[in-house]
């Protein structure tokens, strides 16, 4: 660190300013130093590396909507399903596959639980492991 003294004849007193321009001199030869150095450094072995393909060997599965309306009734797939038994029936042809597809259910907001917790429990007696629900996202500022 330098400091100037003021040699003036009515000021006796140390200068309170850092010189900084050694320090920059430094810090940009220790940069260049790093620039030169680290290709040198950071070379390796030349080897050919493979190319590699990317092709899925497994494809996902269709997954299935489930719709309940507000008045109850159950769609598979936009097909309405007339009751409880063709539904499991449905549910438990699904359950067997490999990969098992996922099961979307989408409840109309005026639906009563009870209709969506029926179809819920339906796709846990036919076995299904996947569920998930399909919302709308919040708009900001909406009315809820």
């Amino acid at each position: 660190m330098a400091m100037n003294v003021q040699s003036s004849g009515d000021e006796q007193g140390v200068m309170a300013s850092i010189n900084t321009t050694p320090l920059v001199d430094v810090m940009l030869v220790l940069l260049i130093i790093f620039l030169i150095t680290i290709p040198v450094i950071t070379k390796t072995v030349p080897v050919t590396l493979p190319h590699a393909n990317n092709i899925p060997q497994v494809t996902k599965p269709h997954d299935i909507t489930i719709a309940v309306d507000a008045a109850g009734n159950i769609y598979w797939d936009d097909k309405q399903v007339p009751d409880d038994n063709q539904l499991l029936t449905m549910i438990e042809q699904q359950a067997v596959r490999v990969p098992q597809p996922e099961m979307h259910i989408r409840g109309d907001k005026n639906a009563s639980y009870k209709a969506i917790g029926h179809v819920l429990y339906l796709l846990q007696r036919g076995g299904i492991v996947k569920v998930a629900f399909i919302t709308e996202p919040n708009q900001l500022g909406a009315q809820q």
